[in-house]
């Protein structure tokens, strides 16, 4: 078979024979028209030959092209945007200062509910009833009585009537009683009663009574409490949960706080993987005034450590508590 001409080249010299005249004004216009088009002698053998001038026996077929298929064209707003960096977590500081002394407590408790030497949101007036002789006492045993008097007065009633005679002075120690909490301190209340058991699984002191007074509306609100914890290789003392809950409880309060200050007290104290508390109670204010619903009950719930980061862990709890067969 004979080798094919110049002028039979195929569609490679074709192009170059329409693009006009000679291989050199055909270099010319490939290279004019780049700027606007991909040239035709995008192949490199191919190319290479006709730059050169004259046809050349290894031209490439227009068959072996790369298909447009196997690399589509892909519009840049196409493009999936990139991921945003990863925000680093920062580490809490749990060391503690090193100017105090290792002899003495510190002087303010990491929970924000508990001050250094175990009061509940201590304050000056907490600070005197706790620290107050019997004379201070009486006295303010006096003052207490002539304020529930006036009110006597102020609500229409006789305070010397035979009935209500002694009721400032019963009122103002059953307010004492109500609000001892202020004056107790969680470490008396623990009294050491930690110990090192090597347990590791849930525990819970569940239906433990609570009574405590509406700090908006000064009447009581009460229900039941659920204690749970997972042990950190230290148990606590289960009579010391129900006093923990008492001792918040006793003194002016909403429910929603209450929870939370029971869970943070237990978290600080014995340290574990997790606390959860739940409760459930009826508030005399919402049943003898307001909206007078006396069927309604209000469920608050606090879950610190793993109990808020398992669900698991928390969903197990629930259900021991009776909270999911509901």
């Amino acid at each position: 078979m004979t080798q094919p001409t110049a002028s039979e080249a195929g569609p490679s010299t074709i192009s170059v024979t329409r693009n006009g005249g000679s291989s050199s004004s055909s270099k010319k216009r490939l290279h004019n028209d780049s700027d606007m088009s991909p040239p035709l002698n995008s192949n490199a053998d191919g190319g290479a030959s006709i730059r050169n001038g004259g046809p050349s026996n290894n031209l490439s077929p227009v068959g072996e092209r790369r298909s447009s298929v196997s690399k589509p064209a892909r519009d840049f707003r196409d493009k999936p945007e990139p991921a945003p960096p990863k925000k680093k977590k920062k580490r809490k500081n749990t060391t503690t200062s090193s100017t105090t002394p290792p002899s003495e407590p510190s002087t303010r408790s990491p929970s924000p509910v508990i001050d250094f030497d175990g009061l509940s949101r201590p304050s000056l007036g907490t600070r005197e009833r706790l620290e107050e002789d019997e004379a201070s006492r009486q006295n303010r045993l006096e003052r207490m009585k002539g304020a529930v008097r006036t009110l006597l007065e102020c609500v229409g009633e006789d305070p010397d009537r035979e009935g209500i005679l002694a009721t400032p002075h019963r009122y103002a120690n059953a307010l004492l009683f109500f609000t001892k909490g202020y004056q107790e301190n969680v470490r008396d209340i623990v009294n050491g009663a930690i110990f090192q058991e090597n347990h590791s699984e849930m525990v819970i002191v569940k239906d433990i009574e609570v009574f405590s007074m509406c700090e908006h509306h000064l009447v009581p609100f009460t229900g039941k409490m659920h204690i749970g914890y997972i042990p950190n290789n230290a148990v606590i003392g289960i009579s010391k949960l129900p006093r923990i809950a008492e001792m918040f409880a006793r003194r002016l309060q909403i429910q929603e706080r209450l929870t939370k200050e029971v869970a943070n007290a237990i978290m600080e104290i014995l340290k574990p993987q997790g606390v959860a508390v739940v409760m459930e109670s009826s508030h005399l204010c919402m049943v003898m005034r307001g909206v007078e619903k006396t069927s309604t009950t209000t469920i608050t719930s606090c879950v610190l450590g793993c109990f808020e980061r398992k669900e698991k862990t928390r969903n197990e709890f629930l259900s021991l508590i009776g909270v999911n067969r509901r």
